[in-house]
């Protein structure tokens, strides 16, 4: 019987080696303490979740704790279940034209697919009822996440090639075979590629579900790693996945000692221009602590500096901090500045970054490389929001 209660999912993704898989292993910790049915799941091919929980998983749910549940998901039984026919399509012309078998082999995966086909372990929790949250421990990179935001190319697919796919492969063979000397792909190959596509649109309509699902940044007070949290930030907004929180880990505590003081102000100065680069999404803070987080005493400290009184199922932020609409003649951005009730409005685009000052309020975003030759030509304060006009570069 379907589900009649959407569980709560929660997305963990960031750079590795910010401690990702902790947090999101402390959130599924304390999401089941609070005695909600919990699953933790990692999608990322490292698969530390098992080492970080002291347990041994599979790739079926394997209990955890009370209320606990984890899962590491094997990418390969994900591909050979969905992608074998045109593994065996594509490797046999590979092989055909010179390449090794193994070379083959992995040529005919794209990169970002593997994790891909691992999150639809995702989409069967989320469309089942057997648990109330559902925490993902996603790959360290938003690639996989791009992917899944393409749903209008996929829509087209669907609308216009698939209806068609006989007659056209009909006549298109005896060319193939005369020309190009290759074998056209067969009806089992099409399946496969039909399914990665209709699950491509299904993932999305899932992850744009802001009313249960969330996409949480785990980083570290360092430069670079903000930087590409910055960057999977403004990617996420423009695709429409929520961003309820920002978790900074591993910060250091006051009592750090002389002989890190220096970071301790590094990281201080950090973490303000976090809170200027996210603003008005929460940011949350863990220290760095004296030992490793592993298991299940050190993961509970870590949940519980982490959220201290917060409910950590809750969606902690609830609109897109940006958007943005690009046409023909420019673009249009939305930028929520809560914080800011009227002023004079500055911009300056230093190459991807839109540096905003308000009223003393100053805000950095990163743009897609999309509209780097853009230039922003207004800039208007409206209902707690900016709104930015950029340009299109001249036609070449």
């Amino acid at each position: 019987m379907p589900s009649t209660v959407t569980p709560r999912t929660i997305l963990y993704t960031g750079k590795g080696g910010v401690g990702k898989t902790s947090v999101a292993a402390a959130t599924a910790r304390r999401c089941a303490a609070r005695g909600l049915r919990t699953i933790v799941l990692s999608t990322d091919p490292a698969h530390s979740l098992a080492d970080v929980l002291e347990l041994e998983l599979t790739g079926a749910p394997t209990p955890a704790g009370e209320n606990l549940w984890g899962q590491q998901v094997a990418a390969q039984d994900e591909l050979e279940q969905h992608w074998a026919a045109v593994q065996e399509w594509m490797g046999g012309l590979l092989v055909k034209q010179g390449v090794d078998r193994i070379s083959a082999e992995e040529l005919t995966v794209p990169p970002g697919l593997d994790e891909l086909f691992s999150l639809l372990a995702l989409k069967a929790h989320y469309e089942g009822d057997e648990f109330d949250v559902v925490i993902v421990d996603c790959a360290p990179t938003g690639e996989t996440l791009r992917l899944l935001s393409f749903p209008d190319v996929a829509r087209w697919w669907l609308e216009k090639v698939f209806p068609h796919q006989g007659s056209i492969l009909d006549a298109a063979r005896p060319f193939a075979r005369a020309m190009l000397d290759v074998a056209l792909p067969g009806e089992a190959v099409l399946d496969d590629v039909r399914r990665l596509i209709e699950n491509l649109i299904a993932m999305n309509e899932i992850l744009r579900d802001g009313e249960n699902v969330s996409v949480r940044l785990v980083m570290n007070p360092d430069r670079l790693v903000i930087d590409e949290a910055r960057r999977t930030f403004t990617y996420l907004n423009l695709y429409g996945f929520l961003t309820d929180a920002v978790v900074v880990n591993r910060v250091f505590p006051e009592e750090v000692g002389a002989y890190f003081g220096a970071w301790r102000e590094r990281q201080q100065a950090h973490l303000t221009a976090v809170e200027e680069a996210f603003a008005p999404v929460p940011v949350l803070r863990a220290p760095y602590f004296e030992e490793e987080v592993v298991g299940p005493a050190m993961l509970d400290r870590l949940g519980a500096a982490v959220f201290s009184e917060l409910e950590p199922e809750a969606i902690l932020h609830s609109t897109l901090a940006q958007e943005l609409v690009v046409d023909e003649g420019g673009a249009r951005l939305r930028m929520d500045l809560p914080f800011v009730q009227r002023g004079d409005v500055s911009l300056k685009k230093v190459g991807l970054e839109l540096i905003v000052r308000v009223d003393g309020h100053k805000r950095t975003l990163m743009l897609p490389p999309a509209l780097g030759e853009y230039v922003p030509t207004g800039a208007a304060l409206n209902d707690g929001a900016l709104h930015v006009t950029f340009d299109a570069p001249p036609s070449p």
